[in-house]
C-alpha cells in the first residue's frame, strides 16, 4: 500500500465515519438503551483488541451478550447461550457494529481491513503474516464477507475454538494479506456495499 493509498483510505474513513455518526447517533443511543434494559449491563460493550502495529485499543459495540456461568470463551457460535434475544437482532442486522464508527473516526480502525481480534491471534503472527498489523483493522473486509456465517459454521463443529484456530483463522490471514497487497479504494467501497446490502 502506497503513501497516497494510505492517505486516501484515511480521508475516506474520517469523512464517512463523521457523517455516519452525525446521522446515526440516535440509533446508536436507542440500541444502547435497549441493550441495557435487555442485559442489565451497560448498553455499550468495550473489549481490548489488537490494532495497527500491534497496539491494543478498546473496540466499542452495542452489547449483545450477557454473562453465563461457566462460559468464558472468546469464540462465539450461533448457539452461544450468552447471546440475548435482542442481541441476536443486533448481530444479524449489524447494528451492534455501529459504535465502531467512533473507533474509525478516532483512528483505531478503518471501515475495511482485517477484523480486530482479541490478543492471542494477530499479535502472535510471524514473518510475512505480520503485514496484517501494518494497517488499521476494519469493521468489514473480504475475510469478514467470506465468513459472514462464521458463527453458524462454528456452531456445527465439535471443537469451535480448535476449528477457528486451525481452519478459519489461517484462511482469514491469507485473504487479508491478498487484500493489503492488492489494495484499492474502489474495492473498499465494494466491500462496504456487500456488507450492508
Amino acid at each position: 500500500m502506497t503513501g497516497y493509498q494510505r492517505f486516501q483510505k484515511r480521508a475516506f474513513d474520517v469523512v464517512v465515519s463523521f457523517f455516519g455518526l452525525l446521522f446515526l447517533w440516535w440509533l446508536i443511543v436507542v440500541a444502547a438503551l435497549l441493550a441495557y434494559i435487555d442485559t442489565g449491563l451497560s448498553g455499550f460493550f468495550k473489549q481490548e483488541r489488537v490494532g495497527r502495529d500491534g497496539r491494543l485499543f478498546k473496540v466499542i459495540k452495542i452489547r449483545s451478550m450477557r454473562p453465563v456461568s461457566g462460559v468464558n470463551t472468546s469464540v462465539t457460535t450461533d448457539k452461544d447461550p450468552r447471546i440475548s434475544k435482542i442481541g441476536r437482532f443486533w448481530r444479524k442486522t449489524k447494528i451492534d457494529e455501529l459504535p465502531q464508527l467512533w473507533n474509525v473516526l478516532m483512528g483505531n480502525m478503518s471501515f475495511v481491513g482485517p477484523r480486530p481480534d482479541v490478543p492471542g491471534y494477530a499479535d502472535k503472527l510471524e514473518g510475512e503474516d505480520r503485514l496484517l498489523l501494518s494497517i488499521r483493522p476494519g469493521i468489514t473486509g473480504p475475510a469478514s464477507i467470506k465468513f459472514k456465517n462464521e458463527e453458524e459454521i462454528l456452531a456445527s463443529q465439535q471443537d469451535p475454538e480448535k476449528y477457528n484456530r486451525e481452519v478459519i483463522w489461517p484462511e482469514k490471514v491469507k485473504i487479508n494479506l491478498e487484500y493489503i497487497k492488492d489494495y484499492s479504494l474502489f474495492r473498499d467501497i465494494g466491500y462496504i456495499f456487500k456488507t450492508v446490502c
